[in-house]
């Protein structure tokens, strides 16, 4: 039977809804969609899409961390984003963040995101 753990941490932003920031099953973690929430005052980081962007990986990274591993354990990320002209600035930023190899992804436009951000991401993590 698989053991399925809830993982939640302070250095990402808390959940605004009825989900977890994380779940963890056996060595699988699924991470929930992450928006540009600053965890310290849980606003919205609105001063470029690219500060949008980092806010996000970072909260990211933070939930990884709080599950015992780190970026270079995600198989799979899925970006969605308010517009598809801001998809090359991901990868800019995403190649801050990620080396080869990289984990799979997915990205699409959305026609919202919730408190009006323009990229969310959600992931899954092989530990």
């Amino acid at each position: 039977m698989a053991t399925k753990t809830i993982i939640s941490t302070p250095n990402a932003p808390a959940a605004i809804g009825t989900y977890s920031q994380a779940v963890r099953v056996d060595d699988t973690v699924y991470i929930s969609g992450q928006i540009p929430l600053n965890p310290q005052t849980m606003e919205m980081v609105t001063k470029s899409f690219e500060a949008q962007a980092v806010q996000v990986f970072e909260n990211l990274k933070a939930v990884a961390a709080a599950a015992g591993g780190d970026l270079s354990d995600f198989v799979k990320i899925t970006v969605l984003l308010s517009d598809l002209k801001y998809f090359a600035q991901v990868n800019e930023i995403m190649a801050q963040y990620f080396s080869a190899p990289y984990p799979a992804r997915a990205a699409y436009a959305v026609k919202a995101l919730p408190k009006d951000a323009d990229i969310e991401i959600e992931a899954i993590m092989a530990l």
